[in-house]
């Protein structure tokens, strides 16, 4: 007894169907245009934590605990501590971030400009929140 004939698809028909398959994604991918990852504004709020996290956990240069509740347990001692705060953020920032430390007694560094990814940090401390917005400049 003889089987009957089955058809067969040729191999060339698959490879040909499987690359249009691709071309067609690939076109795809580029004509939806996806929206991008905030892998900008990720990176600036690590900057900041990061350098929110050197200031919380250095040694107060005067009195204190840390570093940062040393600047914020007063007025006068923010006022002393200001410019060594600015000086120490530079130093722990990449030259090119621009920065704003915000505290209960004042500000250091630039003005947050409007329409520009800005990446924020807050740290809580037994006399108020200080909080630490970077930038590219």
């Amino acid at each position: 007894m003889r089987e009957p004939a089955r058809g067969q698809l040729s191999l060339s028909a698959v490879e040909a169907g499987i690359g249009v398959v691709l071309v067609l994604a690939v076109t795809m991918g580029f004509a939806l245009n996806l929206p991008q990852p905030a892998a900008r504004e990720t990176q600036l709020d690590l900057y900041a934590e990061d350098a929110t996290t050197v200031l919380a956990s250095e040694s107060p240069r005067h009195q204190g605990t840390t570093r940062l509740a040393e600047i914020v347990a007063s007025a006068q001692s923010f006022d002393r501590e200001r410019n060594a705060l600015e000086r120490r953020v530079d130093r722990i920032l990449p030259d090119n971030l621009m920065y704003r430390v915000d505290t209960p007694y004042g500000a250091v560094g630039y003005r947050k400009p409007a329409g520009v990814a800005v990446g924020e940090a807050t740290v809580a401390t037994a006399n108020g929140d200080v909080t630490m917005w970077v930038w590219y400049a």
